[in-house]
């Protein structure tokens, strides 16, 4: 038996690596996916006075600071039950949206558009941003980067800087919009719109029209039947900032939909000894391993998930192209047929970018957003809130607890990847299967299909690990430099 080491995995947020174990024959005998970073920001934000983290939990991420910037202000707001004005809440909706709509784009046309424009099997310098400007040209290049810069742009001007928002307060926002202001927004929504219909016709032109890509999307490798997650509004419609969280199974039928405070009652959390990110399932099922199926506990929260649990989207062009998403791939363009299709899922953070772009435009429009009334001060303390909010990557919890004075005494966080961990273990070692057989030659190609499984999830593993109190958890295996056996293995708090 041999074993094959994927480290790093690329194009990702964060760190990890697959290890592969192949018998003599070639065909695999197992997979581990491993996240071997750590992040310990539950436990130093426990001795704060909680509105401070709304602006510490940002730190987590450089790339989705935003998603924990609103989880975080919504958790608070429940800790002093605090009530937002309309204004405030318009404004926290269009800085989110303006956000996912320059998050979005990063990933599919940097993370994983690369796999489909320069082709899964292309030589590694080639299958890169670089590469995907060289085949789409220079022009669509210079689009991608001004759509990055209009998000930031917009979270700049509302939440007063470009990384690491700074602007929610328990109650509401610190600073308003002005006149001036709106009229940058609603030209930046206008623009985003036109790049949302840019991006339709390259997903069109590159991936849809390639019946060989078609094919690799829907084939067994790549598709798993599990539960699935999402924020939906009381119509059952996708929703970024808020609502309650619908859980919907591999069959479409609703399992439960609860209220953020109620998470506890319907998620737990699953450890192994090789990783340090936690493996959440639905507590009502229990956890029965990586397997799939509506007897299993896990689940997906991802864009395809919402999508999943969802009855459509809120704006025009959007559900257009959720109807168009659902009847090319289920023949049911209503949506109740779920998608279970890993690699689906960069289709669907397209249909979420179409929405979050017409959404900026359209609360940009609202006149309210420039009104004084953005701030409401607590007048007492509850001593515990939840916020949640759908981060591009899933589902995202901020959970604190404090004393009376408001010091935190406890905070759990379960992040989007988090919750897509278990799925993302199963699709990299179904996409193994499948690509690694008897007589197979492992080439550079085949480990990036399989990389291509979790590359789907545009996993977030600095935002996603944590460890309780205490020692650090390690594990060290020294092999033999010759054989490759293992000689000793030492561990602690593992």
């Amino acid at each position: 038996m041999k074993s094959i080491v994927i480290d790093p995995i690329t194009r990702l947020e964060g760190h990890g690596k697959i290890h592969l174990f192949v018998n003599d024959d070639g065909s695999l005998a197992n997979c581990y996916f491993q996240v071997p970073e750590l992040r310990g920001f539950e436990q130093f934000c426990v001795g704060r006075p909680v509105e401070e983290l709304a602006r510490i939990t940002t730190r987590i991420c450089g790339v989705c600071p935003d998603a924990h910037h609103m989880a975080s202000a919504k958790a608070i707001d429940a800790v002093f039950g605090a009530t937002l004005p309309s204004a405030a809440f318009k404004l926290r909706n269009l800085v989110y949206n303006a956000f996912y709509a320059g998050d979005h784009t990063t990933h599919f046309y940097a993370l994983g558009g690369p796999d489909f424009v320069c082709g899964p099997d292309a030589p590694p310098a080639e299958r890169n941003i670089l590469g995907v400007i060289a085949k789409v040209g220079l022009d669509a290049g210079k689009k991608v980067i001004a759509q990055r810069a209009r998000g930031q742009r917009v979270i700049e001007i509302i939440g007063g800087k470009k990384v690491h928002p700074v602007t929610a307060l328990p109650g509401g926002m610190a600073k308003r919009v002005s006149k001036e202001e709106q009229a940058e927004l609603v030209k930046i929504g206008e623009e985003m719109v036109e790049f949302a219909k840019f991006t339709i016709q390259v997903l069109n032109d590159v991936v849809l029209a390639n019946k060989a890509y078609v094919d690799l999307i829907l084939s067994d490798t790549y598709a798993h039947k599990t539960y699935n997650m999402g924020l939906v509004d009381a119509n059952n419609k996708v929703n970024f900032y808020d609502g309650k969280v619908r859980v919907v199974g591999p069959d479409g039928k609703e399992h439960c939909k609860y209220e953020p405070k109620n998470y506890l009652e319907y998620v737990a959390e699953h450890v192994e000894p090789y990783s340090y990110l936690k493996y959440p399932f639905l507590k009502k099922i229990g956890w029965k391993g990586f397997v799939d199926g509506v007897d299993s506990g896990v689940y997906k929260a991802s864009p395809l998930s919402r999508l999943n649990t969802s009855d459509g989207m809120t704006t025009p062009l959007a559900q257009a192209e959720y109807e168009r998403f659902y009847e090319t791939l289920t023949k049911d363009k209503s949506g109740k047929t779920p998608v279970n299709a890993t690699l689906a899922t960069h289709w669907a953070r397209v249909v979420e970018l179409v929405f979050a772009c017409e959404a900026t435009l359209a609360l940009a429009k609202d006149d309210e957003i420039t009104s004084d009334k953005i701030f409401s001060p607590p007048q007492g303390i509850v001593g515990e809130g939840v916020g949640i909010v759908e981060a591009p990557r899933g589902t995202l919890t901020h959970h604190y607890k404090t004393d009376k004075n408001g010091i935190v005494t406890e905070a759990n966080l379960i992040v989007g990847t988090t919750n897509n961990n278990a799925a993302i273990t199963m699709s990299i070692k179904r996409a193994a299967e499948g690509l690694i057989k008897k007589g197979t030659q492992i080439t550079n190609g085949i480990l990036n299909r399989i990389e291509m499984a979790f590359r789907a999830y545009d996993p977030c593993f600095g935002c996603a690990t944590h460890t309780l109190p205490g020692e650090m958890p390690l594990k060290l295996v020294i092999h033999d430099a010759e054989s490759g056996e293992v000689i000793q293995t030492v561990q602690r708090n593992c």
